[in-house]
């Protein structure tokens, strides 16, 4: 039994949406055959995937079932969190609700939560990052948002240690907590608050060049969208010590 991270598979499979990411340069071409392909040559039935936001392009819970029902098909249990694209994500309730009416038995919400997989803590949260790319309204408050995330990482981690009070905790985000010059002080401290050292992140695209890897203040960072995988769940490898 193993434990595998890809974010941002973009997916767009249902009726409602028709959003291709094969614009997005040459590795994006046929990505859905290749996540089916790569996912399904690795991954059993007992591994554990988690998937770090921007899931499916759907704008609401309804037309993102088909984007879920594949996810769903694939082999293993899936632990999923909110990206910035994933409009269509609603509350716990409902979604667990959508799940249970439409057959999903194999997706779970991180989402103020935790899980204990393999021996390992799962926690974490979205993030948030400092990109002019993300169209946020005008007048947002960053500092706000900022606080807001990290009072869930800290719900997050919280629960994890409450499940274990000595496994190790891998947490995982949306967007990177430090990238380049950017970091985002508040996470990092709460990083280090509960002596988290692996991180998982997304949200980064085309940059296949750099490192995927980094090691900031003791906490190494890895980055696991799916094109700087080449669409190859990433196996998670023991947790070591810096």
């Amino acid at each position: 039994m193993s434990l595998y991270t890809i974010a941002d598979l973009h997916l767009s499979t249902g009726p409602g949406t028709n959003k291709s990411m094969e614009v997005f340069g040459h590795r994006w071409t046929g990505y859905l055959d290749k996540i089916e392909k790569n996912w399904t040559s690795l991954v059993s039935a007992d591994d554990t995937v988690i998937l770090p936001g921007d899931l499916s392009w759907a704008l609401s819970p309804e037309e993102a079932v088909e984007d879920l029902r594949f996810l769903d098909s694939l082999p293993g249990a899936k632990i999923i969190s909110k990206g910035n694209h994933d409009l269509w994500w609603a509350t716990a309730r409902k979604l667990k609700n959508l799940f249970e009416a439409n057959g999903i038995t194999t997706i779970r919400l991180l989402h103020n939560s935790a899980f204990l997989a393999e021996g390992l803590l799962i926690a974490g949260t979205r993030g948030w990052f400092n990109d002019n790319s993300l169209n946020v309204p005008k007048g947002t408050d960053y500092q706000k948002l900022v606080n807001r995330e990290n009072g869930r990482l800290k719900a997050s981690l919280r629960m994890a240690r409450a499940l274990s009070p000595d496994a190790p905790i891998l947490a995982f985000f949306h967007f990177p907590p430090v990238r380049g010059a950017f970091v985002c002080r508040p996470l990092v401290d709460t990083l280090h608050e509960f002596g988290v050292t692996e991180v998982y992140y997304g949200h980064i695209h085309g940059d296949y060049l750099t490192p995927r890897t980094a090691l900031f203040e003791g906490i190494r960072m890895t980055l696991v969208s799916a094109d700087a995988l080449n669409f190859i769940p990433f196996r998670i490898p023991p947790p070591v010590s810096f």
